[in-house]
């Protein structure tokens, strides 16, 4: 498997340190809201990784976190406030509601949209003994330090920081917005650890600086290390995780254990939304629910349009390429559950052909737009024979994750003196004997079967 690593600024063989499993770290939801399609793209890149591996015969083990303390902002609420905090007023629930509510809404989209759930959905809330463990190590170790109940990390104790990024110390832009300003920083890039909790505070936890709450950045090197261990292969997660949160997690792991911990970083590009940054202000803002409400009923139209587009390249998602999308899986699926009901074919060289390019197609990092377009290639083909096609798309369903065979649930209600019978009907065609075809055409009907005759094959589906 060969991926684009962010931190060697190339593709780079992945191969995992521990014989014939991957070990793999994915930033997770914050779960104060639904995930748009744009959050879901991200997942999805990690859920490819993982099935890419299993198709070369690897196991995966992925992690994957739930934000559910945090005091990050975004477009909503961008006035530093907690998103939970906020999230928990908007609504009228308490904080662990909100969490609890969205998180099983992350679970559902995940399963709607074909991506296989991770091993592991640890939390944050769970992990803050980890985190001040982590804290306190790095306090010892000259990385970080504490003030007035805060504690922060010093970036120029880590001379490798900036490397992911790019950025430098001298030319830093600092990712920290909340924080611009705090006296109580050394340098403008460092950033906190752990954070005094004021009087009204209402999520808080004791520790050894008193009461407070975590930073963002340390929750995933706490549960990241918890799970995985202090080295592991990949670390996922969207492009615009890659400065300050995942710049400020390789500090704060590193620092800690004395070592690298992640040795291969992978990053998916954004999500425009008819060509704009996806944001609720600009009305161009989807989750799967709104996609739903407005016909969109199929969420794996949503995976095959995703898959279209390369996981490090910009997309740019409209209604009309999901329309498009919708049309032909549904047509895919007919297809393959006509095709399965036919006779079975030998294999091939062709067949095993096809089967190599498209092994390495999606070991060439990860390159889903011509695993897609392979997959219509197969389709149109006319050398290869139907039951070929079926077998082929149905083996390569296992990395598209199409649920392409959803309609050849009643190939096996096709009795084996049908399935004979159509056999001899297609080398009669092939032999251009269009009488035996049709003499066999109407011993089948007699049998209670139709047959159509299509450029793709025998269609055949019971009478009646």
């Amino acid at each position: 498997m060969r991926l684009y690593d962010t931190m060697e600024r190339a593709v780079v063989e992945m191969r995992p340190e521990r014989e014939n499993t991957l070990t793999m770290y994915s930033c997770g939801p914050t779960v104060y809201r639904f995930a748009h399609i744009g959050n879901l793209r991200t997942f999805l890149m990690a859920d490819l990784i993982c099935r890419a591996y299993r198709f070369h015969g690897i196991e995966a083990r992925q992690i994957q976190n739930i934000t559910d303390v945090g005091h990050m902002t975004d477009e909503l609420f961008d006035r530093g406030e907690d998103k939970m905090l906020v999230a928990a007023g908007v609504e009228n629930k308490s904080p662990q509601e909100i969490a609890s509510f969205y998180t099983a809404a992350f679970l559902e989209d995940v399963d709607a949209i074909g991506i296989r759930r991770a091993i592991l959905y640890p939390k944050a809330s769970d992990h803050v003994p980890q985190m001040i463990e982590i804290i306190a190590k790095l306090i010892e170790r000259g990385h970080a330090y504490a003030v007035d109940g805060h504690v922060y990390y010093d970036t120029a104790s880590f001379p490798a920081y900036g490397r992911l990024s790019g950025n430098t110390l001298d030319e830093l832009q600092t990712g920290h917005r909340k924080e611009i300003g705090d006296p109580n920083k050394r340098h403008h890039s460092d950033f906190v650890l752990w954070m005094h909790a004021g009087p009204n505070r209402v999520i808080k936890f004791p520790s050894p600086w008193g009461d407070g709450f975590p930073g963002w950045h340390i929750e995933c090197s706490a549960m990241s290390i918890e799970h995985l261990g202090d080295r592991f292969d990949i670390h996922t997660g969207g492009e615009d995780n890659v400065f300050p949160h995942h710049e400020d997690e390789i500090a704060q792991s590193d620092g800690a254990a004395g070592h690298q911990v992640v040795r291969h970083w992978v990053h998916g590009a954004h999500l425009l939304s008819e060509g704009r940054k996806m944001a609720k202000s600009a009305g161009n803002f989807y989750d799967l629910r709104d996609l739903a409400a407005m016909g969109h009923a199929e969420p794996l139209a949503v995976r095959l349009l995703l898959l279209q587009s390369r996981y490090r390249a910009q997309m740019n998602f409209t209604r009309d390429a999901l329309g498009a999308a919708e049309t032909t899986l549904a047509r895919w699926r007919r297809l393959v559950g006509d095709w399965s009901r036919g006779a079975a074919a030998p294999r091939s060289d062709l067949e095993s052909k096809y089967d190599t390019r498209f092994s390495e197609t999606i070991a060439d990092d990860l390159d889903t737009t011509s695993a897609v377009a392979l997959a219509a290639e197969v389709v149109s083909t006319p050398d290869l024979a139907p039951g070929a096609k079926a077998r082929l798309l149905a083996r390569w369903d296992a990395f598209l994750g199409l649920n392409l065979q959803r309609e050849a649930g009643e190939a096996a209600a096709v009795p084996t003196d049908i399935a004979e019978l159509l056999a001899q009907r297609q080398k009669a065609r092939e032999a251009k004997d269009f009488a035996e075809s049709d003499r066999l055409r109407e011993q089948i009907r007699n049998l209670g079967f139709d047959v159509e005759d299509t450029a793709e094959g025998q269609r055949t589906r019971p009478i009646g």
